[in-house]
């Protein structure tokens, strides 16, 4: 698909779902980056994981921010609060939109819909509806619309490894119906007003001062502990585990490249909408990266080396929501942006337990 290139220098940037954790290091490498011009965090803070984390991440933000040539302005709210999204876009006039602000999570989908439902739907069309609007009176308007999808959306897919060709009309939890609607939304707003838009499936990213609802954080807090892991579906899940790095790099590239706009044989518009992976490509089987895991929270000093893992994992059923294997066809991404992820389990896990280890037991 062609692409209209974007120089993200000295433009206005807005980074929904920052500091959460893709949020805050794709923010941090935009100040590191870029010559000039603004970014705009936009975050609720809420209490889903540990709010100190995400103090955390924007403490990292802020201090980058001291040095860098770009201005970053926090913006606390939700994007569910229509008037304060309409607020920000006529206050700020974004050139570009990165949307990751989502409730995340599959399981906790099942306990707490209306979550989903605010700010995965409700607070998606709020960005949409100020998207469009940002072309009133000839302004010109977002440039280019990224926001986050998910691996959720292929659901029960027998096919692998999953390409966005394939249907994902059978989402498995709430969480995957939220992210398929987010897509066609995305369309229908490219086809009906010609705004440029990307969605990413991003597929189970990890890595340090991640999401403590994940599986290797979530471990990892409660091996040091000395409480039991449950490994699910009896260890015969593969995941496509991705970097958060590799995320971040794909974000970055996808954002300078936005689909091109273009007419149709019937002289009508088409809609200058895209959807890429993000995934490793590799898939690992659950018990290989939970062995990876413990040995570098061994190597790191997290867990005494003579750590008995044994007796503090346990083989259980599969879970509802959850699929046995995601796995990635990022081809499109190489082909239209020339970047595949790069980091494996090994390394990115590396770095997670010597940041673990910086940051609780300091």
């Amino acid at each position: 698909m062609a692409k209209t290139h974007i120089d993200l220098n000295n433009k206005t940037i807005l980074v929904t779902g920052s500091p959460g954790f893709i949020g805050a290091n794709l923010v941090l490498r935009l100040l590191k980056e870029l010559s000039g011009g603004g970014v705009i965090s936009f975050d609720n803070m809420n209490d889903y994981y540990d709010p100190k984390l995400k103090e955390y991440r924007l403490g990292l933000i802020e201090e980058a921010a001291k040095t860098s040539p770009v201005k970053h302005i926090f913006v606390r709210g939700s994007i569910a609060d229509r008037s304060l999204v309409d607020q920000v876009f006529t206050e700020y006039k974004p050139s570009v939109v990165v949307n990751l602000a989502a409730q995340a999570g599959v399981r906790y989908s099942i306990d707490h819909p209306d979550v989903y439902i605010e700010s995965n739907i409700i607070g998606f069309y709020n960005i949409l509806e100020a998207c469009r609007h940002s072309y009133d009176g000839g302004g010109k308007g977002v440039e280019h619309l990224v926001y986050a999808s998910s691996s959720s959306v292929y659901g029960g897919n027998k096919k692998i490894p999953f390409s966005t060709d394939d249907k994902v009309d059978t989402p498995v939890s709430l969480y995957a119906a939220t992210k398929k609607s987010n897509e066609l939304l995305a369309h229908s707003y490219s086809k009906l007003y010609s705004i440029p838009s990307t969605g990413l499936r991003f597929f189970t990213v990890y890595g340090p001062a991640g999401r403590p609802d994940m599986f290797y954080f979530s471990a990892t807090q409660k091996l040091t502990a000395g409480k039991t892991i449950q490994i699910f579906n009896y260890g015969n899940c593969k995941r496509d585990f991705t970097y958060v790095d590799d995320i971040v790099e794909g974000v970055l590239r996808v954002m300078q490249g936005a689909p091109e706009k273009a007419t149709g044989e019937d002289g009508l518009p088409l809609p200058p909408y895209a959807v890429y992976n993000i995934g490793g490509g590799t898939p690992e089987n659950l018990l290989d990266y939970v062995s990876t895991l413990q040995e570098e929270l061994v190597r790191a000093g997290v867990l005494p080396s003579d750590y008995d893992f044994e007796a503090h994992r346990e083989l259980v059923g599969m879970q509802p929501g959850d699929v046995p294997v995601t796995y990635a066809d990022s081809e499109a991404l190489e082909r239209d942006y020339g970047f595949r992820p790069q980091i494996g389990i090994r390394e990115g896990l590396r770095r997670f337990a010597e940041w673990y280890k910086e940051y609780y037991r300091a």
